[in-house]
């Protein structure tokens, strides 16, 4: 029972770690698209300098005195306009590359989403199960201290030694394989083949027989439907 519990305890926490994760690859993207747009702009700004620049050397172009004036304005045009080129192909590239992180964003932004609405749903239902079984559990522990009062001090601790082992599971029925007798006897906790002396003592003899190989406390079905209830 305590384990349902850690269980459900547990599906909160897991689901917050796959918001987590969500929110951390959604903030990576998030910024690395930023990156990219901040690039685009600088270059873009860059371009529109310089071609401020160029309608200005144009102007000083129509006013050269010499031929030589005219020919180092006219180079020193050309060569902006190359590099005007490269920075309008270097921001066609950012822009291409912005928009598909900006898809992936928005995806991003779709599962994390998605995800803190089914930690609203989960902790919903944890919270509900978490409730009945804190209420199941109380009842269990309750009738356990009843029935505690009833057996021996060396039986009681013997059983919440293995309590503590198996997380509240300590007893194990006795299960009989086969159809007809001879029977082969199993453990109920671990499955693991028992010798028929354990079923032949607690059928004469009120006293504690642990399985070989767990150590759960044994116990027969039929005994355990004649014990009265609460």
């Amino acid at each position: 029972m305590r384990s349902k519990l850690r269980t459900q305890e547990y599906a909160v926490a897991a689901q917050q770690r796959k918001i987590d994760q969500a929110r951390e690859e959604w903030t990576k993207l998030h910024d690395t698209h930023m990156e990219k747009r901040k690039g685009t702009d600088r270059l873009e700004l860059d371009l529109a300098e310089k071609e401020e620049l160029v309608a200005k050397m144009r102007t000083a172009l129509n006013s050269a005195r010499t031929n030589k004036e005219y020919a180092a304005i006219l180079t020193r045009i050309n060569t902006i306009k190359a590099d005007n080129a490269k920075i309008e192909e270097g921001a066609l590239k950012l822009m291409q590359e912005a928009d598909v992180l900006k898809a992936e964003v928005d995806q991003a932004q779709q599962t994390l989403q998605a995800e803190e609405e089914r930690l609203q749903k989960v902790k919903q239902t944890s919270a509900e199960e978490i409730a009945k079984l804190t209420t199941i559990l109380g009842e269990l522990t309750a009738k356990q201290e009843q029935a505690a009062n009833r057996v021996s001090p060396e039986a009681r601790y013997a059983f919440q030694r293995v309590a503590e082992k198996y997380d509240g599971e300590a007893m194990a029925v006795i299960e009989a394989q086969g159809e007809k007798p001879p029977h082969t006897y199993v453990c109920g906790g671990c499955f693991m083949g028992l010798n028929a002396e354990h079923r032949n003592a607690l059928q004469v003899r009120d006293e504690i027989r642990t399985c070989d190989n767990c150590g759960r406390i044994l116990y027969l079905q039929e005994q355990a439907e004649q014990m009265p209830a609460g």
